[in-house]
């Protein structure tokens, strides 16, 4: 995009009143401007060819034709940037994910229940900015079952040894490669992925369902094992602690750092803290630069740490600002990470 030129958002959904509050959020926003609306996808087919938005926002249920089944022509013939605009029931989740997959960057809540309009006002001009800024490209042909990587053996898994990851936009398909390359005796694996409650159960359980390592969304007390991965729940921040001769995770709330919640940069602290150079720190794609100040506090505590490669990033944003600060030990492509990472951790157990 130009520098200085405002970024053109198209809002399709079949709601009028989420139309009038998604526009209303984007509204006072001096670099973004709504260039259109469209109830349903034949509308934002024609809007999309006349107005050339930059973003679009894209409710999955809709009449006429549903916004899975647009995003996967709107992939193979004329990629955009996109972001999911989600309802929290469970079905809608797992929809919104299978979006995710299909080349959608980024999903968000509707407002409502727990999500309330004044967060809206604060997470969709975050996530329009990432979303301009992504390298999409037409959609990968989808396997029913993803193949991973041949397992890579570790001598031994040590209970100690702690992996911590975050990633922000991109960040779904980004780990769902990073773990599916992973053999299951891996030391106990900690992510944040900036992604609102709920989606963060079912993008939990669907990666339980791909990996061989065994995948849950983190509860407060949970203990970190070897071959478990813990995911921080969509709204709540995800630390460390200490208990007997291994860890547990707190869960808890708290005022959002870097317009995060839950954040990579509270994660990685309390990882520096407590498991020092038993770490591994690793920041995936993501807008912003939350994590950076958290990986570079892991490294000055003996951790040996890893970021994402520009090339492979949908958003170089928070590996960008690591690697800047002096934070950043190893930068690897996509691909390499689930080896990389296997690679440090048998550095770590010996």
């Amino acid at each position: 995009m130009d520098a200085g030129r405002k970024i053109r958002v198209l809002i399709v959904d079949d709601s009028a009143i989420v139309r009038k509050m998604l526009a209303e959020a984007l509204s006072s926003e001096p670099d973004l401007e709504v260039v259109g609306t469209a109830p349903d996808p034949f509308v934002a087919r024609d809007k999309i060819l006349s107005l050339r938005p930059d973003v679009v926002t894209l409710d999955v249920e809709m009449p006429r034709m549903d916004g899975l089944t647009f995003l996967k022509k709107l992939m193979k013939f004329h990629p955009l940037p996109v972001i999911i605009i989600s309802s929290l029931a469970q079905s809608s989740s797992h929809t919104a994910l299978e979006a995710l997959q299909c080349g959608a960057v980024d999903v968000l809540a509707k407002p409502g229940g727990p999500y309330s309009v004044g967060e809206l006002k604060q997470d969709l001009p975050l996530k329009v900015r990432a979303a301009a800024q992504a390298r999409v490209g037409k959609a990968k042909p989808q396997v029913a079952t993803p193949t991973p990587a041949p397992p890579l053996v570790l001598s031994g898994a040590c209970s100690s040894t702690v992996i911590a990851i975050g990633a922000s936009t991109g960040g779904t398909e980004a780990l769902r490669e990073v773990l599916t390359g992973l053999p299951a005796n891996m030391p106990g694996i900690l992510i944040v992925q900036h992604i609102p409650p709920v989606f963060s159960l079912a993008f939990a359980n669907r990666l339980n369902d791909l990996c061989r390592l065994r995948v849950k969304e983190a509860a407060d007390g949970d203990r970190l094992t070897a071959g478990l991965v813990l995911i921080a729940p969509g709204n709540f921040h995800m630390t460390l602690r200490k208990a007997g001769p291994g860890y547990q995770v707190s869960i808890q709330d708290g005022p959002r750092v870097c317009y995060q919640r839950p954040s990579v940069d509270v994660l990685f602290d309390s990882v520096a803290e407590v498991a020092k150079g038993d770490a591994i720190g690793a920041i995936l794609t993501g807008m912003g630069s939350d994590g950076a100040q958290g990986l570079l506090k892991m490294k000055r505590a003996g951790a040996r740490t890893l970021a994402q490669d520009e090339a492979s990033c949908v958003v170089f944003g928070m590996p960008r600002e690591a690697i800047r600060m002096g934070a950043v030990d190893h930068i690897v492509p996509l691909h390499r990470v689930a080896a990389e990472l296997a690679a440090l951790s048998a550095m770590v157990t010996h």
